[in-house]
């Protein structure tokens, strides 16, 4: 039973995982100063607004007095959080006290950034240029389209239909994890790709913009211009236009890419060509963890695994049809079952029990999501009770070994098994083993050469 788990990391973690060099570069740009003190846990967003107009380092038993003693572990998470980012240098007094300091960088676009205020990263075009402009719930429908199309996509391929109007860019993306291309095969869902499906949508937008970073290289593209570019994006106003001319040829490559994902929309003028941030793109510098706005539910689930999903989307339908039997659809509801056989072939993709009731839960339908459970108990001990059968047996490659002539050989050779990490048995009275196949070859010399 494969146990894969994939996790969707924010911006954060990526600038945390950047070189030193490329992180002062990026501290440079006051809306990466701005975006990072967004995404800080409280008690970090204190500790530098309170040295940000300090010189002076200071100790960090100091700094331990400014919180209550139930908060130091909160205290040490923000603490280490500020050193990953590079945000706080560490050093040693004379008293061999360690100290905190502000980066520098860090430290001087910020106080420039509060004290004179914001300004645009650039400004929207003139609105006299007979620029129609979507209105915003146009352009929120308009993402919300280009991102279901971009899953479809994504679903379609693991049924093994060829991509379409996907970029290169993106569809390495897909590549990397999320789809498995075989020899004569079409490319098909992996593990992660099932999973990834039942993640929520900001989720997923996370997980595609860190694996489209991740191989920016092999794109020679610098991950840390692409960083900043996706921060500056997000300080754009929603539903405004913005030249493309004012974009370097990276950017604009970029922004097609995005364009894909419903992050912006591209448009074409007579003269010029603009683009217009989505809601996707101006969310991107929030932490995942402040996610508290959540899309309305749609699943009703009743306590003889019969479901109802209100909706008229193809996406939700496939969702649905990963883990449960459709049985009929009319047009604004889909009725579904979930039974042994369709959680079976779930869990023989990847998904777990728990992506599957984390997915019902925060898809319940309103008037269910207020019921304590909002997913009946007797579904949720179900789904786990079938998950927990493909669980009794396991089966391993291994060989088995007796006729040992002596005592001494049989547990010598008992704890070479174990050294290797392959005993899977073995009944001393009788002196018989089994080990695991992969150790076998080493076994087999190893009693070759006791027999000498």
């Amino acid at each position: 039973m494969p146990q894969v788990k994939i996790i969707a990391k924010n911006f954060m973690d990526m600038v945390a995982s950047l070189t030193a060099i490329k992180l002062d570069k990026l501290y440079n740009n006051v809306f990466i100063c701005e975006a990072i003190l967004r995404s800080l846990p409280p008690l970090a967003k204190k500790y530098v607004l309170q040295l940000l107009f300090t010189d002076a380092p200071v100790t960090a038993k100091m700094m331990k007095e400014w919180v209550l003693p139930d908060g130091e572990s909160k205290h040490g998470v923000a603490i280490d959080r500020l050193i990953q980012l590079r945000i706080f240098n560490e050093s040693v007094d004379r008293k061999k006290e360690t100290c905190y300091s502000l980066n520098p960088t860090f430290q001087k676009n910020l106080q420039k950034h509060i004290i004179s205020g914001g300004v645009l990263p650039r400004e929207p075009m003139n609105s006299n240029n007979a620029i129609k402009l979507p209105s915003l719930q146009e352009l929120e429908t308009y993402a919300l389209h280009q991102w279901e199309c971009f899953l479809l996509q994504l679903i379609n391929s693991g049924q093994g239909e060829k991509l379409t109007g996907i970029s290169s860019s993106m569809m390495k993306v897909f590549q990397r994890g999320l789809l498995s291309q075989r020899d004569r095969d079409g490319p098909r869902l992996t593990e992660s790709g099932f999973q990834f499906l039942l993640m929520d949508t900001n989720a997923q937008l996370w997980y595609i913009i860190r694996e489209y970073i991740s191989n920016a290289e092999e794109r020679d593209v610098d991950p840390a211009d692409l960083i900043s570019f996706l921060l500056e994006l997000s300080f754009h106003v929603t539903g405004e236009a913005y030249n493309l001319n004012t974009l370097t040829d990276v950017q604009r490559t970029t922004l097609k890419d995005l364009a894909d994902l419903g992050l912006v929309k591209l448009q074409q003028g007579r003269k010029d060509s603009w683009f217009i941030p989505t809601k996707l793109a101006t969310n991107l510098s929030v932490s995942l963890a402040d996610s508290s706005v959540r899309k309305e539910g749609y699943v009703m689930m009743e306590t003889n695994f019969r479901m109802y999903a209100y909706s008229t989307s193809k996406l939700q339908c496939e969702i649905l049809r990963l883990f449960a039997r459709i049985e009929y659809q009319l047009p604004n509801l889909i009725a579904c079952a979930i039974t042994k056989e369709s959680l079976y072939n779930a869990f023989d993709n990847g998904i777990t029990s728990d992506q599957i009731i984390t997915f019902l839960q925060q898809n319940s339908h309103p008037r269910c999501a207020d019921r304590v459970p909002s997913i009946p108990e007797n579904v949720t001990d179900q789904i786990r009770l079938w998950e927990s059968d493909l669980k009794r047996i396991e089966m391993t490659q291994a060989h088995f070994y007796d006729e040992f002539p002596s005592k001494d050989v049989f547990e010598a050779a008992c704890d070479f098994a174990r050294q290797w990490g392959g005993l899977l048995w073995e009944d001393s009275k009788r002196m018989r083993l089994v080990v695991k196949s992969e150790v076998h070859n080493q076994m087999r010399e190893y009693l070759h050469t006791q027999s000498k």
